[in-house]
């Protein structure tokens, strides 16, 4: 079966709506991290249970909206360990928001590309979407060692007897920035190969070179 210009360009254009989507959803949500107690102790503990989001934290049923603010907090408050996980923290609200304006971009460069029908253009908008995707893989990676170091700081500042009883795991709005992650590289695979599929025979060997050969071969 032969894949056609405008399947490939349509198909991308799919995968790009739905990154964007996805990574968009992920950044308005707030089950980045989740905190549960188990619920056998819940009688003789304070309810922990809780899920977070990359700026807010709804603890108890109660959300707190500036509980996550890296960017306003006093820096001579905090050890050395804390400093650091406040700037992975600024950075990581700082690159997804970014590659969300990217892919913003992306869509219109991809929208203009494929109705040129130009191998260049093409080709730029697949290296934009791997660009895009880039940030999008460090920014989540981040939070994931990010999440890591604070249980381990809280380990160290309560013990793990104070931790016995609190089950942590990374929510769905993680899995759809990874899932917008996949669907960048997947756009700008599709691009790439559109602009492959796109580009003429008789140009591929170089400027002036090939249209020469050309005219010499229909001489005769």
């Amino acid at each position: 079966m032969k894949v056609t210009f405008g399947a490939l360009v349509i198909t991308a254009g799919v995968c790009g709506v739905l990154s964007f989507a996805f990574l968009a959803t992920s950044l308005g949500t707030d089950y980045w991290y989740i905190i549960e107690m188990n619920p056998m102790n819940t009688t003789e503990f304070e309810d922990m249970s809780s899920h977070s989001g990359l700026w807010r934290i709804n603890e108890g049923g109660k959300m707190h909206p500036d509980s996550i603010d890296s960017f306003a907090a006093d820096s001579s408050k905090y050890t050395e360990t804390e400093l650091r996980m406040l700037s992975m923290h600024r950075a990581i609200v700082v690159m997804l928001p970014l590659s969300l304006v990217l892919l913003l971009f992306g869509g219109i460069c991809g929208l203009v590309s494929a109705l040129a029908q130009s191998p260049v253009l093409l080709t730029g908008t697949a290296c934009y979407f791997f660009i895009s995707s880039l940030l999008t893989l460090c920014g989540a990676s981040l939070y994931i060692v990010y999440s890591y170091q604070a249980l381990t700081e809280t380990k160290r500042l309560v013990g793990p007897e104070g931790l016995a009883y609190i089950h942590t795991s990374f929510g769905w709005s993680l899995g759809l920035a990874w899932l917008s992650y996949g669907l960048e590289l997947l756009t700008g695979t599709l691009m790439l190969i559109a602009a492959l599929k796109n580009t003429k025979p008789g140009l591929s060997m170089g400027p002036g070179f090939g249209p020469h050969i050309y005219i010499y071969i229909h001489k005769f």
